[in-house]
Parts: C-alpha cells; structure tokens; sequence
C-alpha cells in the first residue's frame, strides 16, 4: 500500500498538491473507531465479569448472545454484525495510525525530541501498545472463540445451538500460567492505549473548554482503569481458584 506525498512543482494546483486523506481525516477516523473500541471493551468488560455469577449463569449469557434477536437474526446474527463493524474500525483505525506515524516521521527527519514528560511518553508508545494489542486480539480469537491449538486450551470444547461452554473454556484457559500472565499484560497496555486514546479523540473532535476538557481527561482515566482492574481480576481469580471449573 503506498502513502500519497506531496510533489510540488512550478504552477502546480495547491488543491492537488495535499495528502489524501488529510491528517485532520485520519484523526477524525481513528478518533470515532477508537471510540467505538473503547465502547466495546467496557460492553465486553461487563459481559466477562459476569464469570463470578457461575458457571451456569455465564454459559447462558454466552448462549443468549449467539440467539438474541432470533428469528429477525440468524443464529450468531448479531455476533457477526459486531465482528464486521469491529473488524472494519480495526482496519480504518490502523491504517490512518500507519499513515499518520509514517507523515510524523518524514515531517521529523532525523531529529528526535528529548526530555519530554509522561504524556509525550504514553503518546510515543501508542504505536507500541497498539502493536502488541493486535496481536492480543489475533491471540484472544485463536484461545477462546475458535480453540485453535496451540494457542487455545486442549480442553476447548465449541458451543452448540443449545449449550455454551464458555465458562469451563475460560477457566481452562487463564489455568495456564503464561496465558494468564499475558493477558494481564495486555490489560496494562489495554489500559495506557485507551486512556490516551480517549483523550485523544476529545481533542480531535474539536471539544473545547478548560473545564469539560479536564473531566474528560478525568473520565479516561478512570474508564482505563475500570477495564484494566475488571479484566485482569479474572485470570488471577482463576489463578487463586476463587474461581474453577465446574464440579472443582
């Protein structure tokens, strides 16, 4: 994939000679799928943590999510529809993130600033974080929607048109030692992505005002927080058998 660049000449049209899309484009698009992700990990945040109401109880809300909605959906419909808009945002947020990081670093040349503070630091590391949390998501698919092996549980068991087994694959999952532990990993990195990123998308879609723009840095914060304790609870849960399998 090339990056459209600038190549002015004698008489050249300025409209012609600007890079499309526009930065402010590319800001724009990773700001309202960002939003959209960070949506989606509270959303998946909350449905996760219903795994400390049993067994039972979260196989059943893993089945109701594959038959909300029937007959209007088909079975899985709506699943499917939260993948592709998930999987369009991805491609739409990473592709500008490419484009944007590539122009910065053209515009930069060889020189570097130093001696910036954590701000600067948690801005520096968003092509990182986003990195690694994209071979998370890659990582997170492989383990406990499909049980790929080597990556899932050899105790995956799929679910069926009437019984889940999401509970028990979790457990067998997060039972691993370095599973759990990269998963907790990723919830910290989760959490410096998001907190930066919603702050971002504030500025980026022209919020103005001292004061909301405080709060919302404020509520970054927190959302990242929220999603960082409340995912990574569940591995150590696991870890410490607060919570086991069924029948353990």
């Amino acid at each position: 994939m090339s990056v459209p660049t600038r190549v002015p000449h004698a008489g050249a049209d300025p409209t012609r000679s600007r890079l499309r899309p526009s930065n402010v484009t590319c800001k724009i698009l990773m700001a309202v799928t960002g939003l959209i992700f960070a949506a989606f990990v509270v959303v998946h945040m909350i449905g996760n943590l219903k795994v400390y109401t049993g067994a039972e109880h979260f196989d059943d809300y893993a089945h109701w999510l594959r038959t909300v909605f029937e007959p209007f959906l088909p079975y899985e419909g709506l699943l499917w529809i939260l993948r592709i808009v998930l999987l369009v945002s991805l491609i739409a947020h990473v592709w500008c993130a490419w484009l944007l990081t590539l122009r910065a670093r053209r515009a930069r040349g060889p020189f570097r600033r130093k001696g910036l503070g954590l701000s600067s630091f948690t801005a520096r590391t968003m092509p990182v974080t986003g990195a690694v949390l994209l071979l998370f998501i890659v990582f997170h698919i492989l383990d406990l929607t499909t049980g790929t092996r080597p990556i899932g549980s050899t105790e995956y068991e799929a679910a069926t048109r009437s019984q889940s087994y999401a509970y028990d694959n979790l457990v067998a999952s997060f039972e691993r030692p370095a599973v759990a532990a990269f998963y907790i990993l990723a919830m910290a990195l989760l959490a410096m992505h998001l907190a930066h990123g919603l702050w971002s998308a504030v500025n980026d879609l022209g919020v103005t005002g001292q004061r909301f723009r405080q709060v919302a840095v404020a509520l970054a914060g927190i959302i990242a927080l929220v999603v960082m304790v409340g995912n990574m609870s569940i591995p150590i849960a696991v870890l410490t058998g607060l919570v086991s399998k069924t029948g353990a």
